[in-house]
């Protein structure tokens, strides 16, 4: 089991009215009882919009896609999900896992949590972990040109822009899409 821990300490900017100062930051494996939160995050129109989730999903047909989710252990593949002071916000995914690269994902699930600073924490603690435990030594990552907060975090990271290929819809609107690499 992977459980991965930060205690942040806010500043002013990055205040978050649901958790006081300093708050903590855990990845961990995620399970089936997270489903109450995943079925809060598919009403938050902004999220699904942002992250390509089907608008009015069923509760059915979404907790199944949760199970598979759950239960998709591979070696290529690794969901964690993102706590903050214990309550479940979002996951974070290591894909394409091959030799000592990876492809880096996010996803925020509450909107109002967006901007303040939880992916980038979430991403530092997964990436330290992968380069100690897995050696993995080449980040890769995609977003989409109009997600703005997105690509600021991941310059923050150090990733570095290397190409502009394809398009995909994005809060409603075609979007180019920006590859990232960090070695």
């Amino acid at each position: 089991m992977i459980v991965i821990e930060l205690h942040i300490k806010l500043d002013g900017r990055q205040d978050m009215d649901t958790y006081s100062s300093p708050y903590s930051i855990k990845l961990r494996q995620i399970t089936d009882e997270d489903f109450e939160a995943v079925l809060k995050w598919s009403k938050d129109t902004s999220f699904c919009l942002a992250n390509g989730w089907e608008l009015n999903r069923s509760p059915e047909e979404l907790y199944s896609w949760w199970l598979r989710c759950v239960n998709n252990a591979t070696d290529e593949f690794i969901r964690l999900g993102i706590e903050v002071n214990g309550d479940l916000v979002g996951y974070a995914d290591l894909a394409c896992i091959k030799g000592k690269s990876a492809e880096l994902g996010l996803a925020i699930g509450e909107s109002r949590l967006w901007g303040k600073g939880i992916g980038f924490a979430a991403a530092k603690l997964l990436m330290d972990y992968a380069t100690t435990n897995m050696r993995i030594s080449t980040f890769s990552a995609e977003t989409h040109e109009a997600n703005i907060r997105s690509r600021k975090m991941l310059e923050k990271l150090g990733f570095q822009e290397i190409s502009r290929n394809g398009s995909e819809e994005y809060c409603g609107k075609n979007s180019q899409l920006i590859q990232y690499r960090l070695h």
